[in-house]
């Protein structure tokens, strides 16, 4: 249970107490359930049931029931994308590349950040340069996390359980073999387009370390715009390369 909703109930149980001691309290409301007359006692034992079921519901949305999913279309934040991701680490045959995947996340954050600290000691952020460098650095960023929502989107659709029913060696018999060979031959479908996301973001990520090797050899390196960069070129191909894909 996130702090979220942990502060939520202790908020309903207070509120519900607060309301029981105004209620029965001989100093405010007073009602009395015990000597008083029968509207007082049927008023007072009603208040302390309708209490504890709020109490009791409360209990169980705010612990139990799930919160409800975010649209993969949604996810804006680094946060969010992690904690989608979360949901299926516990999967057994998913497990590895949900955890490269985190990986990932984490890794592309420190690079960006330690670009930025490198254009910001090179450059002002006035100079045409630091601007180019920083629009194909978000772009490039924008391309990871599309992957990231591809990887998320092959997930959400995956069913574990029926996975395990048509991969299970100790149930001979029960499926006819063609079945089960298109069977598995789809969930090797669903494990190669993951494959293919995380092998994307895995060249995502080597560029950035070129592109910041690049930077670091400028002042050694005659070039006439940064266009010419080798990494440069090869990151706007890959950027222009997936916008043609997306159309």
């Amino acid at each position: 249970m996130n702090s979220s909703r942990l502060f939520k109930l202790l908020g309903l149980i207070a509120g519900i107490v607060l309301l029981n001691i105004a209620v029965l309290s001989p100093g405010l409301l007073g009602v009395d359930i015990v000597s008083g007359s029968a509207l007082e006692t049927a008023s007072g034992v009603t208040l302390l049931v309708l209490s504890l079921l709020v109490v009791l519901y409360g209990s169980y949305i705010l612990l139990f029931k799930p919160s409800p999913a975010k649209s993969i279309r949604k996810l804006e934040t680094q946060v969010d994308y992690i904690a989608e991701l979360h949901k299926y680490r516990n999967v057994k045959v998913l497990k590895k590349d949900v955890v490269l995947a985190l990986d990932q996340l984490e890794r592309i954050d420190k690079k960006k950040d330690t670009l930025l600290n490198v254009l910001s000691q090179r450059f002002e952020q006035t100079e045409l340069s630091y601007q180019k460098f920083i629009a194909v650095i978000g772009s490039v960023e924008k391309l990871f996390y599309l992957n990231i929502k591809g990887i998320l989107n092959k997930l959400s659709v995956f069913d574990a359980e029926e996975f395990s029913l048509f991969t299970d060696s100790h149930n001979p018999g029960q499926f006819s073999d063609k079945l089960v060979q298109q069977k598995r031959n789809l969930f090797n479908e669903y494990f190669a387009y993951v494959a293919g996301y995380l092998g994307a973001n895995e060249e995502i990520l080597l560029k950035l370390d070129q592109l910041l090797l690049e930077i670091s050899l400028l002042d050694s390196t005659d070039y006439k715009s940064i266009e010419e960069m080798p990494c440069m070129r090869e990151i706007n191909d890959l950027i222009k390369q997936t916008k043609l894909y997306q159309q």
